[in-house]
């Protein structure tokens, strides 16, 4: 009777323990879900990190996808939505944010890809030249929807109609996941590859 009981509060406990949801990930106190929902579909957290520029940290990422991924070609090829979301911690200007993706775009894809991503690559030009300041606190996410095409979201409201071209939303993910990544620590973590760091 004692191990009947026992094993059913082992198994109670173990239940319990089950039940409790994951926890958000802390990055420089920026808070990222375990999961989120994009589409209609659960999207776990693959990795999240840091951007830095010299010792300024300038942005934490998070990439969430329908299952996990370890490289930047499986990442790329999986089918499903997925979200690149970022989080400024500190004033960046719009109009040179914009010049950085393009310039991330151009240095991580092939002239043929990059030349069938120009409609998409002017979008976000404009988007990011609108605002004189990205504040500190601010988000921005690069999602890709399946059948729609790619939406970007400022403080997560859509930005323009989705760009339709799916060399476009590749393009964009290079720029964090590239051979040439605007931080390749930033790419490890994104990519479950090191610890998130603080």
């Amino acid at each position: 009777m004692r191990r009947l009981l026992a094993a059913a509060t082992l198994l109670a406990a173990t239940f319990a323990h089950a039940q409790q949801p994951a926890k958000p990930v802390d990055v420089a106190g920026v808070k990222y879900a375990p999961e989120i929902t994009v589409a209609n579909t659960k999207l776990a957290l693959n990795g999240a990190g840091i951007r830095h520029k010299f010792v300024v940290k300038v942005y934490t990422a998070g990439l969430y996808l329908p299952s996990k991924a370890s490289t930047t070609d499986a990442v790329l090829d999986m089918a499903g939505p997925k979200r690149l979301h970022v989080v400024m911690l500190r004033d960046v200007d719009g109009n040179d944010l914009g010049k950085l993706f393009v310039k991330g775009m151009q240095d991580n894809s092939s002239r043929a890809e990059f030349g069938k991503s120009i409609t998409g690559t002017v979008k976000i030009g404009e988007i990011f030249s609108k605002r004189k300041q990205v504040k500190a606190g601010e988000s921005f996410s690069i999602e890709w929807i399946p059948g729609a095409g790619t939406m970007v979201l400022l403080n997560g409201e859509p930005q323009s109609e989705p760009i339709k071209e799916p060399e476009f939303f590749r393009s964009m993910m290079r720029i964090w996941l590239g051979d040439k990544p605007a931080d390749h620590l930033l790419k490890d973590a994104l990519l479950g590859q090191a610890a998130t760091t603080n």
